[in-house]
């Protein structure tokens, strides 16, 4: 068993070239899961102090579709990987074994953990070569639902992703439970076009695909104008498309926990549940100020929500995501009654657009912005415009550097830290920050006056504005702030919060 880490005894920064730091970097099945339906992977595990957890990764055919197969990548022999599952407080500890075919490396999302487990190549960890093995060992938390995924590229585009759970013990079970990963199977040959920075294409060619160095300027000026479009061979939710995908069974006068992770490369996805408004209690896995009824939810890319349905009366109703125009898009699964499995299940509403949404300012009391609402005075206030390089250059920039020249937030212990985001793009951005919970304190020029605890947040588009709040108290180390659209993400939208 070989062991690989990135920081030396004494936690100096290692000395690594962009080049090592762009190859590795940037990126980073679940059956529908019922409670009585499936076991998580720990089950077994359930009152032991420590979760032992074995992940292998390797080349995986996949067809989400009778007429589609996807040569991916799987942990386990299954996209979306296992459903990882821990008691908060409970020691895990992972043992992965690469067999991917490159270097490989897991990201935690969500969670506050030791750097040196945080899964980042050359930053946190030497990536683990083809054929080698890491041990990944912290006690998860906080509480709630968080996931995991490769974070070398394309890896995650492929299927190195899976959730995880960190079961709240102060919280009771619901009646019903099901975890839901929403995620689209990419056309790998649009999505490395959509890769237009030749300088970057090498850490994101998969095997066998043609290296981006290969298109010429023209080519890369036209994908970069058509807006990083990617062509997606199949939309799922746990590996499935509909009709394929395993239904949700409740009884009358039961509650159906629905937790959602949008796992998607660059979709934002829309979802709705026929028949029902959705009691969203968390977000990215963490409690809401207060529950918010609605109509759909409007998922980013790495966010998660928590939403409730009650089941009132007999029948079937399908929880779908749905494009603008509120067409089905074959992301459909269906909940329903006892008997009623072979009923044609109701569909959400054809125009959902101007329906009753989940918004950040819905859900913390929004009024006009005169001071975000934080605690005490602000020791590092950072400004970070989002934005695009020259037609044809093919990068996504944070204060019009690319990763890894962007400036880092450099904090002490302690400090009290406001980031504020600004986005002039045609695109909405999700922004995720490693190793932290911050708390969403403005969007848009308005004040939320019960900020809002997450880990990913959509940055609105054509000029909107986001402001987040946190203490810099999670372990030291460097942690990644960047875009989690993985075309983004690779073309160089990020920096990180360096602890000093």
């Amino acid at each position: 068993m070989s062991y690989h880490c990135a920081i030396d005894g004494t936690g100096r920064r290692l000395p690594v070239r962009r080049r090592e730091i762009l190859k590795g970097l940037l990126f980073g099945g679940l059956s529908t899961m019922s409670i009585g339906l499936l076991s998580p992977m720990d089950a077994r595990a359930a009152e032991r102090d420590v979760v032992d957890v074995t992940l292998t990764s390797r080349p995986h055919t996949f067809s989400p579709t009778p007429n589609v197969t996807f040569d991916g990548l799987a942990f386990n022999g299954q996209i979306p990987g296992p459903l990882l599952r821990v008691r908060h407080g409970q020691r895990f500890r992972a043992r992965y074994i690469n067999r991917s075919g490159g270097p490989s490396t897991i990201h935690w999302h969500g969670m506050i953990l030791p750097n040196a487990m945080d899964g980042v190549p050359n930053v946190t960890q030497a990536p683990i070569p083809d054929g080698g093995e890491f041990i990944y060992e912290f006690t998860p938390g906080p509480p709630g639902f968080r996931w995991y995924h490769s974070h070398v590229a394309p890896q995650n585009p492929r299927g190195l992703f899976g959730a995880f759970i960190v079961d709240d013990p102060n919280e009771q079970p619901a009646d019903v439970e099901a975890v839901l990963v929403f995620h689209d199977v990419p056309d790998m040959t649009s999505f490395n076009a959509a890769l237009h920075d030749a300088s970057h294409a090498h850490m994101v060619a998969p095997m066998g695909a043609p290296e981006m160095a290969d298109m010429t300027a023209s080519d890369k000026a036209s994908a970069h104008a058509m807006g990083d479009e990617v062509a997606y061979l199949a939309r799922c939710i746990n590996g499935a498309t509909w009709p394929r995908t395993k239904p949700i069974e409740a009884r009358v006068g039961q509650r159906v926990r629905l937790r959602i992770l949008n796992a998607s490369p660059t979709i934002t996805h829309y979802i709705a549940a026929g028949g029902h408004q959705l009691r969203v209690t968390h977000s990215d896995g963490n409690p809401l100020p207060r529950p918010v009824t609605v109509d759909a939810l409007r998922v980013g890319v790495a966010e998660r929500y928590d939403a409730w349905l009650d089941i009132t009366r007999p029948g079937a109703w399908l929880v779908e995501a749905i494009a603008d125009d509120g067409q089905a898009i074959g992301q459909s699964v269906v909940v329903h009654t006892p008997g009623m499995a072979q009923a044609t299940p109701e569909r959400p509403a054809q125009s959902l657009r101007g329906e009753d949404w989940f918004t950040y300012l819905q859900a913390g009391d929004a009024g006009p912005l005169q001071h975000p609402v934080v605690p005490g005075p602000i020791d590092v206030d950072a400004h970070l415009a989002l934005g695009e390089g020259a037609r044809g250059a093919g990068n996504w920039t944070i204060n019009g550097r690319t990763w890894p020249d962007t400036r880092p937030i450099d904090v002490h212990r302690d400090d009290r830290v406001l980031v504020h985001f600004t986005n002039p793009t045609d695109m909405a951005h999700p922004m995720h920050l490693h190793g932290h919970v911050f708390h969403l304190v403005a969007l848009n020029g308005q004040s939320l006056g019960q900020p809002l605890p997450k880990d990913t947040t959509l940055v609105p588009a054509k000029g909107g504005t986001a402001t987040w709040f946190f203490k810099a108290s999670s372990p030291p180390g460097r942690w990644m702030l960047h875009c989690h659209n993985d075309i983004h993400m690779a073309d160089g939208m990020m920096t990180d919060v360096r602890y000093i």
